[in-house]
C-alpha cells in the first residue's frame, strides 16, 4: 500500500542561547569565528521544567489545528531524552493528545538518523496494513545533557520537536530506503552514565561526550556509499534529484559532504543558522522551512539523509 508524507509542523522553545550569550559566559568564545565555521548564530533551549514530551505535545497540538487527530491510528515518538525510563513517552503523549485508545504507540531511541528511520517504520506499518495514518514525532532536549562548561557542544545543539503525518496515498511518494548501523562508534557520542550499566556519579560521564573529529570522519566515510545505494535502489541518477536535505549537523560538515558528493550548491539545503543541531528534528524542520520559502514544490524529488549517534545512518527519497 503506497504512502505519502502529508503534514509537517515543528516548534522551538521560547528561550534562546545566542553566540553573544556564550561569549558572555566564555570570554574566549569567538562568536564570529564560530558562526563562520559551523553556521550557527542562535539556538533554542528548553526551559528548566520543559521536557521533550512537553514539546511533543505542543507541536502535535499545532499540527492538529489543521488535521483531524481521530484519523491517527499509530503513534511513533523518536527521542533520546524521555521523561521517564518507563513508561514509554508515546503512551503518555497518546493520553495528552486525547488520541484514540485503539492505536499503537511506541518510542524509539535514535538521534540524528531518527526521522529517516521513523519514515521507514511508518512506511512498513502502512505497507503491512497495520495502520493508515501514522503520526511521527521527533522531540529532543540535548541541552539537558550538556555540562555547564561545555561551550563546544553548547554552540552546536538546540532543542526542538517536529510532527509529521504519513498516510496512505494512491501513488508511492516515500520510496526505497538505505539504512546502516555501525555500533563500533558508540563511545564517540554518548551519555555514559545514568542507565543500568553505569549510574550517575556526578562526574563527566553524566554529561554528553562527543568526539567531533571521529564523528566527522564517520560521516565522510559512511555518506558517499549511503547516497549511492539509495540512488541505486530508487533507479535514479543524482541529477534527477531536485533537493538534498541532510541532517543539519553543522555547516562545516555539510559543506564538506556537499563537495565530496559533488552535489550542486543550489540543490543542497542548509538552514541551521537560527536553530542549531536539533538532532532528530533537523530534517523535518528543514523540509518545512524549504516548503515555506518556496524552494521545495509539489512533485519535487527530495533525498533525505540522517546520520550520527549509534553510529546510525539512513537515507530515502520522497516525492513531495
Amino acid at each position: 500500500m503506497p504512502c505519502r508524507l502529508t503534514k509537517i509542523e515543528y516548534c522551538l522553545p521560547e528561550r534562546m542561547r545566542t553566540n553573544r550569550d556564550l561569549g558572555n559566559v566564555f570570554p574566549d568564545f569567538k562568536a564570529e569565528k564560530i558562526e563562520k565555521k559551523i553556521g550557527i548564530v542562535s539556538r533554542h533551549i528548553a526551559a528548566d521544567t520543559e521536557t521533550a514530551l512537553d514539546m511533543a505535545e505542543k507541536v502535535c497540538a499545532r499540527l492538529f489545528s489543521h488535521y483531524d487527530r481521530q484519523r491517527i491510528d499509530y503513534l511513533l515518538l523518536c527521542t533520546q531524552s524521555p521523561d521517564y525510563f518507563l513508561p514509554t513517552s508515546a503512551c503518555i503523549l497518546q493520553d495528552r493528545l486525547q488520541l484514540s485508545r485503539n492505536i499503537g504507540a511506541l518510542d524509539f531511541n535514535l538521534g540524528c538518523s531518527g526521522f529517516v528511520y521513523g519514515l521507514s517504520l511508518a512506511k512498513g506499518l502502512i505497507a503491512a496494513g497495520i495502520a493508515e495514518h501514522v503520526l511521527l514525532v521527533t522531540a529532543e532536549t540535548y541541552s539537558k545533557y550538556l555540562a555547564p562548561d561545555d561551550k563546544g557542544n553548547m554552540s552546536l545543539f538546540g532543542d526542538a520537536a517536529a510532527a509529521a503525518v504519513i498516510e496512505t496515498h494512491d501513488t508511492e511518494c516515500i520510496h526505497s530506503f538505505s539504512l546502516g548501523t555501525d555500533g563500533r562508534g558508540f563511545p564517540n557520542l554518548i551519555v555514559a552514565n545514568g542507565g543500568s550499566r553505569s549510574p550517575k556519579d556526578g562526574g563527566a560521564g553524566d554529561f554528553l561526550f562527543m568526539d567531533g573529529p571521529e564523528i566527522f570522519n564517520f560521516a565522510l566515510e559512511a555518506l558517499p556509499p549511503l547516497i549511492n545505494d539509495v540512488l541505486r535502489k530508487n533507479n535514479l541518477k543524482k541529477e534527477e534529484v531536485d533537493h538534498f536535505i541532510f541532517h543539519q549537523a553543522n555547516r562545516y560538515m555539510l559543506n564538506s559532504l556537499q563537495k565530496l558528493l559533488e552535489i550542486p550548491e543550489e540543490k543542497f539545503y542548509i538552514n541551521l543558522h537560527d536553530t542549531g543541531n536539533t538532532v532528530s528534528s533537523t530534517i523535518p524542520i528543514a523540509l518545512k522551512q524549504a516548503e515555506a520559502d518556496g524552494i521545495i514544490k509539489p512533485g519535487d524529488k527530495v533525498l533525505l539523509a540522517g546520520f550520527g549517534v549509534g553510529y546510525s545512518y539512513g537515507a530515502t527519497i520522497i516525492t513531495f
